[in-house]
């Protein structure tokens, strides 16, 4: 099959998560062709189905056997587990996941064109994201395989750009400080509002203030609060205010000390 532009590649994704169903909707958007979508549950692959104009299918035996290039979005574990089963009799194709821990050699003996395609975001289902400022990290196992990704990465995003399985583990790594452990300060901040009857959208202009800083100096230059200063009387009293949360006590003091540590080790990288 000769494609007149890349938009005209057939996609088959291989689950319907959050992450999927964010690529799915962009690649829709841009004009590719959803030719199917594969999930366990049925309601995920029908309701994501239905809007980018798809097939699906709950039965790997059913999953197209004629796709240009297969997407699999799946928990990692799941992933290691159905891997051969995933690709039986679909071997021409395209294969790539979306992890940022797995290596792409998982692929290897399994199909012959392979490769990896990691957005860096974090994705929610109900909440769609702009593609086109967002970092996708293509992999592929030849020369090939990489123009093909880096090709499909740049239809969605202005910032496609080629990472090796180990520059990967070490972003999503960096990722998982940034984004996940981050968002449950936001989470235990929430938890010690709601506790004294206070709103969590009072701290959204902090949380907004503080991500735009760090679009023009560095985490280090923009840390602020009690422990850069390492100002032990307010300490001391939020340990207090925190004597019935002892793991949440643990952590204020955990964090403090270490951002302390920084702040006096400058040459701490």
């Amino acid at each position: 099959m000769i494609m007149r532009s890349i938009e005209d590649t057939s996609i088959v994704f291989v689950g319907a998560g959050n992450l999927a169903a964010n690529l799915a909707h962009a690649f829709y958007r841009k004009g590719f062709r959803v030719a199917q979508i594969y999930s366990r549950t049925e309601e995920s692959a029908r309701t994501l189905a239905q809007v980018v104009e798809a097939e699906y299918t709950t039965n790997l035996e059913d999953v197209a056997s004629d796709a240009q290039l297969y997407i699999v979005s799946l928990k990692d574990d799941a992933l290691a587990e159905l891997l051969p089963q995933v690709v039986a009799g679909r071997e021409k194709g395209v294969w790539v996941h979306t992890s940022g821990s797995i290596p792409m050699d998982i692929w290897k003996g399994h199909v012959e064109r392979y490769g990896v395609f990691y957005p860096l975001q974090t994705f929610s289902r109900n909440r769609l994201v702009d593609f086109r400022e967002i970092p996708v990290f293509v992999e592929g196992s030849s020369d090939a395989e990489v123009q093909f990704l880096r090709q499909i990465a740049s239809a969605l995003s202005g910032k496609a750009q080629v990472a090796d399985s180990e520059q990967r583990r070490n972003i999503h790594l960096a990722a998982v400080f940034t984004c996940n452990f981050a968002n449950h300060m936001y989470a235990l901040g929430e938890r010690l509002l709601q506790k004294n009857g206070l709103p969590f959208d009072i701290l959204l202009p902090l949380i907004d203030e503080t991500a735009r800083k760090v679009h023009g100096l560095s985490p280090r230059s923009a840390q602020t609060g009690p422990a850069v200063r390492y100002d032990t009387g307010v300490i001391e009293k939020h340990l207090d205010m925190l004597a019935d949360e002892p793991e949440m006590q643990r952590l204020y003091r955990l964090l403090s000390d270490d951002i302390h540590r920084m702040v006096q080790n400058p040459d701490i990288p």
